[in-house]
């Protein structure tokens, strides 16, 4: 490698670490380069009265077990699941995802470029925008309503008989990953690619054994339940990483890097890590997104083109690529990189609703569903870099169990005003003390007050508009996943 080559800069950048990673790393075996569909939108509600009220009743259902914040750490009930199913997750290879921030836009990268190897693919996420199928997604589309209520109404007998024999019912996470595994098996899929709800060790999703492991970075999110530093997270999070895999580790927090590594080595996994052995090369803002180079494990794949905005979103794609190449044995069994033409096909067709998602013009309204502290600073970086306004307003409601004042910290430098408004969940913060807590950080006279979200919408599209129709005022949607789906039906998408 030439001193002139961009990546020995990344790799300088990340090469400052902890002594104590020595040793874990001498004991890990590590990849080292050795050579140089289109998404579908969030879906509607179905258009067939008898299918909307059967796909309701399904929801109803759903809805009477206990919700994604409340849970009993344990896999014993999905694992009984699985096991009178006849064990449907183990009919196909999987890529199991974790971390705090970006596993949902990397879990689309990484079912695109399957895809367009060719390869059927299931994809499990969460939460959903809109739509409770869109959790469960075939050959990079959600399932049908149809196929939805089919699968539950399948499997719920067996729901039933382990709600039984057991202390506690499935959850409504429980209920899902079951349904979303015997799916991918009855497709049946090539490969599956599946989000953990949250953390990793007891997480339902974690029945499967993932032929790749991948860790998007780890912040301080959901610290009640998984940790207060990211090294106790990620302590949580490696329980993803099985005996023998691969992990694709992005960027962390040395404290984090170090209890991943350590498990990497007591499981004898194999591990590529972002700045060493991938990474972004250089990237540049292009319309509509951005257009990227990046190292693989393979070597180099030039102007590769991204429609999403973002540093964040081009080192998310860094890890899916990573991931997939990982997956096919590049690095590891076979010297070439992956066909660049099918690469550059793959990520110009990947779309990531709710991240960034330019929703409406004049003003332009912007959606985006970050929720923690370092989502919001990476989404206000991205928003400096790809939007020219002269004028944001921040539309705003949280759910009250987040760090809401470390969100509103991140975004006050961008916002000139904010609308603090509540979304319908039972979970969202009330809009006054979220309000109280705003005039903190941003000043009495720069904060609103909407408690109806579609008050709050067209309060900050006036505002927005107040400089005149070519001034450059916008508006960002944000602060939680929930504030931005209902918003998206509000604005007339899906």
């Amino acid at each position: 490698m030439s001193e002139t080559d961009p990546f020995d800069e990344i790799v300088a950048t990340e090469t400052d670490r902890d002594p104590d990673l020595a040793v874990i790393e001498a004991g890990s075996r590590t990849l080292r380069t050795q050579g140089a569909p289109p998404e579908a939108d969030v879906p509607a509600r179905p258009e067939d009265p008898e299918v909307d009220r059967a796909l309701r009743q399904v929801e109803a259902d759903l809805a009477t077990r206990w919700g994604e914040t409340k849970l009993e750490p344990s896999v014993s009930r999905i694992a009984a699941l699985m096991d009178v199913l006849g064990e449907p997750q183990r009919s196909y290879p999987s890529i199991h995802i974790t971390g705090t921030n970006g596993k949902t836009s990397t879990a689309r990268m990484i079912e695109a470029l399957l895809g367009a190897f060719e390869l059927r693919t299931g994809r499990y996420t969460s939460p959903h925008v809109q739509s409770i199928t869109e959790r469960i997604s075939l050959d990079g589309a959600p399932i049908s309503a149809e196929r939805f209520i089919e699968t539950y109404q399948d499997i719920k007998p067996y729901i039933e008989m382990v709600d039984a024999a057991q202390e506690y019912r499935l959850s409504f996470f429980e209920v899902l990953t079951g349904m979303a595994y015997a799916a991918f098996a009855d497709a049946p899929v090539d490969v599956a690619v599946v989000e953990v709800g949250m953390g990793g060790s007891w997480d339902a999703t974690n029945v499967i054994d993932g032929d790749v492991a991948v860790v998007t970075p780890i912040d301080l999110d959901h610290t009640d339940r998984l940790g207060g530093t990211p090294g106790e997270i990620a302590t949580e999070k490696a329980g993803i990483i099985k005996q023998d895999a691969t992990v694709i580790l992005a960027q962390q927090p040395v404290d984090a890097a170090q209890v991943l590594l350590k498990k990497a080595v007591e499981v004898d996994a194999t591990v590529a890590r972002e700045g060493l052995e991938f990474g972004v090369v250089s990237r540049q803002v292009a319309v509509g997104g951005q257009l990227m180079t990046l190292r693989g494990l393979g070597g180099e794949y030039e102007e590769v083109y991204l429609p999403l905005h973002g540093p964040y979103q081009a080192h998310n794609a860094a890890v899916a690529l990573a991931a997939v190449e990982a997956f096919f044995g590049v690095g590891a069994q076979r010297p070439d990189p992956l066909d660049i033409d099918t690469v550059r096909k793959a990520f110009a067709a990947v779309s990531s609703p709710g991240r960034l998602e330019v929703v409406r013009r004049s003003p332009t309204v912007v959606l985006d569903a970050a929720h923690n502290p370092a989502g919001a600073r990476a989404t206000a970086e991205a928003v400096g870099e790809a939007f020219d306004f002269s004028r944001l307003i921040g539309v705003v409601g949280a759910s009250g169990e987040k760090d809401v004042r470390g969100l509103l910290e991140a975004f006050e430098p961008i916002f000139a005003e904010i609308v603090v408004t509540q979304n319908s969940s039972h979970r969202a913060m009330d809009a006054d003390e979220l309000a109280a807590i705003a005039v903190e950080v941003f000043g009495e006279e720069r904060v609103q007050v909407e408690p109806r979200l579609p008050d709050a919408l067209e309060e900050a599209i006036t505002l927005a508009e107040e400089d005149g129709e070519f001034a450059g005022g916008g508006v960002l949607v944000t602060g939680s996943v929930i504030t931005v789906g209902e918003a998206r039906l509000l604005l007339g998408r899906g």
